[in-house]
């Protein structure tokens, strides 16, 4: 064999070495990691019509906070533990928050009957607009009434203070998605989203 040909089939064996340990390693790489996507990039898959914006961040714990139910009496996200919720932060003074009101109470008509979903929509208005709020969530029924009266939530979540603000908490009561603006939440995608977190057991 002369040297040149002595040299390609050299660098043909080195090759086809370099491809089989690459297989090799990657082939490792995907037992050592079960073949799925991680927990915060199986909800990115839904991120399609109205959903587009939706983000999914790394799964954090939803924040210990404190807001109340038409009674006044206190609540926490950890009360929803073991349901998927769908929260939504809203306004009367926010115009996209009413317009996509309608398709909340409509997810929430979807799943009602069961235990396991939880669609809760929590008022940002205070003072005077309280009763207006109030009556607004009543001509959307099966929704309830939830207020925040500090209106410190928006700036709790991922969005930062953006109205309207859904977030999907899983049953652990870990933040999943968020989606800032206006969304149609009874769309397929919307509801393909919420049954995969509902799958997830």
């Amino acid at each position: 064999m002369s040297g040149s040909k002595r040299t390609l089939a050299g660098v043909a064996t080195a090759v086809l070495l370099i491809g089989a340990i690459g297989g090799v390693a990657l082939l490792y790489a995907n037992r050592e990691g079960g073949g799925k996507e991680s927990a915060s990039s199986s909800a990115a898959v839904y991120a399609r019509g109205s959903l587009s914006k939706l983000l999914t961040p790394v799964p954090a714990p939803a924040p210990d906070y404190v807001f109340k139910d038409a009674e006044g009496r206190d609540v926490r996200f950890a009360d929803f533990k073991g349901r998927v919720a769908v929260v939504n932060l809203w306004a009367t003074w926010c115009a996209p928050c009413k317009i996509e009101m309608p398709t909340l109470a409509a997810l929430a008509k979807h799943y009602e009957g069961r235990d396991d979903v939880a669609v809760v929509t929590i008022s940002m208005d205070v003072d005077k607009a309280v009763p207006e709020a109030r009556a607004f969530i009543a001509e959307h029924p099966p929704l309830a009434y939830y207020a925040d009266p500090k209106f410190q939530l928006p700036f709790e979540f991922p969005g930062k203070g953006a109205m309207p603000q859904t977030i999907l908490l899983d049953r652990e009561g870990r933040v999943r998605a968020v989606l800032t603006g206006e969304a149609d939440w009874a769309s397929a995608e919307a509801k393909a989203l919420v049954d995969a977190l509902l799958a997830e057991g």
